[in-house]
């Protein structure tokens, strides 16, 4: 397949003037359904990607190829431009190349390389840590250096905020924008005044990891330089409950009949393009 198009499409968001949210998806109906209603953008986060593959929490657990098969999935289903969280790269700055590689490959339109210490290691107490800025600035430098479309989109994403402040956030950001990275992704902003300080000192697009109730103004993020605001990861969620609740009035003994929210025919059909299928199959077998 051919990504660049989907590629240059979040470019252009980038380049905009706008602040939108993502679609956050975890395998192919999910993605076309994000598409078919009319999001600008997908979005595949690590934690999402753990629950959709292994059934497990937001641990790192799941793996690059793991990780990358269902991007792959999601990207070959339609057309719509993914974020995919590639977290810490799945290791030191040798593994971020791969990574880079493996999600290139995979079609993604934009990946994010975190900071963040990951896996938790032994005795952190639970607490976020940080890789050095001096490895994080090589990871980003590996990252761009596995980059091989110049349309796919590099971001540096930073947990600064949560363990140095402003202060380091906007160490590591500027340290990131100088490697080159086209974007950076923040996550714990919570207040006007931290995204105030943070826009002001860089030049490149922003990411927010969440909108905290006194960032809920896409007006405001707009003219802060943020280009994508993540609202969290609530259909995957809405899904599994759809999911248990059904199988629990099942088990119960309700009729199928009396079942409720279930996919109409007309979205079923729509969203795994049965209309395609039934004109291949005319085409190709003959009736």
């Amino acid at each position: 397949m051919h990504w660049t198009a989907r590629r240059e499409a979040f470019r252009a968001v980038l380049a905009g003037d706008r602040c939108v949210y993502p679609a956050s998806v975890f395998d192919p109906l999910s993605a076309r359904a994000a598409e078919d209603i009319g999001f600008e953008i997908g979005m595949f986060a690590g934690s999402v990607a753990s629950l959709a593959v292994l059934g497990a929490p937001d641990l790192i657990v799941v793996t690059l190829s793991e990780f990358a098969e269902q991007a792959l999935r999601i990207n070959r289903a339609g057309n719509l431009p993914l974020l995919v969280d590639a977290d810490h790269g799945y290791g030191n700055a040798l593994n971020v190349k791969r990574t880079v590689e493996e999600l290139e490959i995979a079609g993604v339109a934009a990946l994010t390389i975190e900071d963040t210490l990951l896996p938790a290691p032994y005795a952190g107490g639970g607490k976020v840590q940080l890789v050095s800025l001096e490895e994080g600035v090589g990871k980003m430098r590996a990252a761009l250096a596995g980059r091989q479309d110049p349309t796919l989109v590099v971001a540096g994403r930073t947990s600064a905020m949560q363990v140095g402040g402003v202060e380091e956030t906007i160490r590591r950001i500027r340290a990131y924008a100088e490697v080159g990275v086209d974007a950076v992704f923040l996550t714990g902003v919570d207040t006007r005044d931290q995204l105030d300080a943070l826009a002001g000192a860089v030049k490149i697009p922003l990411l927010l990891g969440r909108v905290t109730p006194d960032l809920e103004d896409l007006n405001y993020l707009s003219q802060r330089g943020v280009r994508i605001a993540l609202q969290g990861h609530l259909p995957i969620m809405a899904a599994m409950q759809a999911a248990h609740d059904t199988l629990q009035a099942l088990r119960d003994g309700g009729p199928p009949s009396k079942i409720p929210g279930i996919a109409s025919d007309e979205i079923l059909k729509r969203l795994t393009r049965d209309d395609d299928y039934k004109r291949w199959a005319a085409e190709f077998l003959g009736g």
